[in-house]
């Protein structure tokens, strides 16, 4: 059976930019695309809708996920404030996949990143767990609003989301 994919709608600077899709890669990690799928979702009464994506940098990446403090210190994943590393077994070795965020080893909770070029440096650190399959031209025009420290130049928000 089909997992269903995972749709954010975006808002940038106040204004309604568009839509991204995701495919979840529930075959390799079930556990990690279940937890962004739930939270995407807001089925356990809290998730993503309404977040931001708070750090963007570009030729690297879009991170988004805390939707507790909005800044990259919060958020927590279906399973507690957060899980175990799944696996490793998928690599960063393209733009637009979408891979956990974490402070280090076994520290996955809600937080995660769209890559935006190749970032092999991470594998083995983070875990891939989709891709982006529709909206890659939304992702760049996200990227375009970053800065070298991460700061984004407007609010970009996931204003809504859920399966498809």
């Amino acid at each position: 059976m089909a997992t269903p994919n995972v749709y954010f709608e975006i808002n940038v600077a106040g204004k309604p930019a568009g839509r991204i899709t995701f495919r979840l890669f529930d075959d390799v990690v079930p556990k990690t695309a279940r937890n962004f799928r739930e939270l995407s979702t807001g089925q356990n009464g809290y998730g993503y809708k309404g977040s931001l994506f708070h750090r963007i940098i570009p030729q690297f990446m879009i991170q988004g996920g805390d939707f507790d403090k909005h800044n990259g210190t919060g958020g927590r994943s279906i399973y507690g404030q957060s899980f175990l590393d799944e696996n490793f077994t998928l690599k960063h070795e393209r733009p637009f996949l979408l891979s956990m965020a974490n402070s280090g080893p076994n520290t996955n909770g809600s937080q995660f990143f769209i890559t935006t070029i190749a970032t092999s440096w991470l594998d083995g650190k983070h875990c891939v767990f989709g891709e982006v399959v529709e909206g890659r031209e939304l992702v760049k025009q996200i990227e375009a609003l970053g800065s070298g420290h991460g700061a984004p130049k407007e609010t970009v928000v996931i204003t809504n989301c859920g399966t498809l």
